[in-house]
């Protein structure tokens, strides 16, 4: 492993398995992760986050709010240190069970250990009050 896309479609395999362990073993100690929206504006989970402790916080409040029904990495762009991805998801707002559906753009910023050491992503975050 250790190319960029190589280590993105590990990290999106993990996920889609609801592997997170697996997905903390693909980072490096202090990687830095920013879900670019904000929690006074709707989206609970949105903020940066430095460290394993501080992601694991993100992925239980995720999972507290959405249930992700759909996941869908689409594209994939490589460069020399990092790889950029288009996708989709279906995600289902907990408590309400409101459905919603958003294209999203990730990006994975790859260390020479092969590790993610920096992530950031944002997606239409309106989807999830649109009706």
């Amino acid at each position: 492993m250790g190319k960029p896309t190589d280590v993105s479609k590990a990290a999106y395999a993990a996920y889609m398995s609801r592997n997170i362990p697996a997905l903390m073993d693909l980072v490096a100690e202090d990687w830095e992760w920013a879900y670019l929206a904000k929690p006074e504006y709707g989206t609970p989970y949105g903020g940066k986050f430095r460290g394993k402790a501080e992601v694991g916080a993100f992925f239980s409040k995720l999972s507290e709010v959405s249930r992700i029904v759909e996941f869908e990495p689409k594209e994939f762009f490589e460069g020399p240190s990092h790889c950029a991805v288009l996708g989709r998801s279906k995600g289902q707002s907990l408590p309400d069970g409101d459905v919603h559906d958003t294209d999203w753009i990730q990006v994975a910023v790859i260390n020479d250990a092969g590790k993610i050491s920096r992530w950031f992503g944002t997606e239409d975050s309106a989807a999830r009050w649109k009706k």
